[in-house]
């Protein structure tokens, strides 16, 4: 998933001459357009390019179609914020802080696309919200994020149901994705506030595809071989790690913290629409239920100020 709990933050980048044109334009951009749209834009690509992917795993593998998602990202980042240059200005400490958020992101995604292997895409999203939530019960301990927590893990109980809990290794990715989400909403959190923004992003993808170099590479193989399936994977890349990562670092630049929050609940729901859509995972009577109780424990949560 994507930054969108970040705390906006000024991008070092974009008080520099020599700050990249396109980070320069995007800032323009960014004010042009409203926030919502911005999110919007997010919420479409962010299980939109994972659905796709679940299409291309009999071709490449499932760590060989995570390979070449963040190499896309990589790539397609590298000219933008000059990661290198991110490195070189940084200190010791935000050095291995941008480690740690390039090794989260390549673990997680690899984690994400191992559980969408195995499980409905719904049940992904909704084990996914419901560690964000835990965040913010860590931040805010209230009861209204007791009962929003309590909530969502009923509907996302409901989710796993019989049929998926005979799958163990499913839900121990799915819940492994999960508790990354978490980890890279605290370490994105402290990207953002180093002022980093965009460019830290590229800096930690960059660290992400050195991680993944060795795991997926020899999967991802065949779509060298093949240009109709390279452009494929590609597209699923941009779809899955470049357009949402960017709208979100857009959106929570404008948009208050409470109020992004609220709109996360949306995510769950679009995660189900896409299912049925390009999977044809078509939820039962009790699945909508847990959606439904998903979506209202995102929507009851408050985050606190400083999470």
């Amino acid at each position: 998933m994507t930054s969108q709990t970040q705390t906006p933050a000024a991008n070092p980048a974009a008080g520099r001459t020599d700050a990249p044109r396109p980070i320069l334009a995007l800032g323009g951009l960014a004010n042009a357009l409203p926030p919502h749209v911005w999110f919007c834009v997010s919420a479409v690509f962010h299980y939109l390019g994972p659905a796709f992917a679940v299409l291309l795993f009999d071709q490449v593998g499932v760590l060989g179609m995570a390979w070449l998602r963040i190499a896309t990202a990589a790539l397609i980042f590298a000219p933008l914020t000059r990661p290198w240059r991110v490195f070189a200005r940084a200190d010791r400490a935000q050095r291995l802080l941008l480690l740690a958020f390039g090794v989260c992101l390549a673990v997680m995604n690899c984690s994400f696309y191992l559980a969408l292997d195995r499980l409905p895409i719904s049940l992904v999203a909704a084990i996914e919200f419901v560690g964000t939530i835990g965040v913010a019960l860590v931040g805010l301990r209230s009861p209204r994020n007791f009962a929003a927590l309590a909530v969502a893990v009923i509907g996302t109980l409901l989710l796993i149901d019989v049929k998926w809990s005979s799958d163990p290794a499913g839900l121990f990715w799915a819940f492994l994705n999960g508790a990354l989400f978490v980890g890279y909403i605290v370490i994105g959190h402290r990207v953002a506030q180093a002022g980093y923004g965009i460019a830290g992003l590229g800096a930690a993808m960059a660290v992400a595809f050195l991680v993944v170099l060795p795991i997926g590479f020899r999967e991802a193989l065949p779509a060298f071989s093949s240009p109709q399936l390279l452009v494929a994977a590609i597209g699923v890349g941009v779809c899955s790690s470049v357009i949402p990562y960017i709208c979100d670092q857009l959106a929570m630049a404008r948009l208050p913290r409470a109020s992004f929050a609220l709109m996360l609940s949306f995510l769950p729901l679009t995660a189900t629409l896409i299912g049925v859509i390009v999977l044809r995972q078509v939820p039962s009577a009790t699945d909508c239920i847990g959606i439904a109780l998903v979506i209202a424990g995102v929507a009851m949560h408050k985050p606190a100020a400083n999470t």
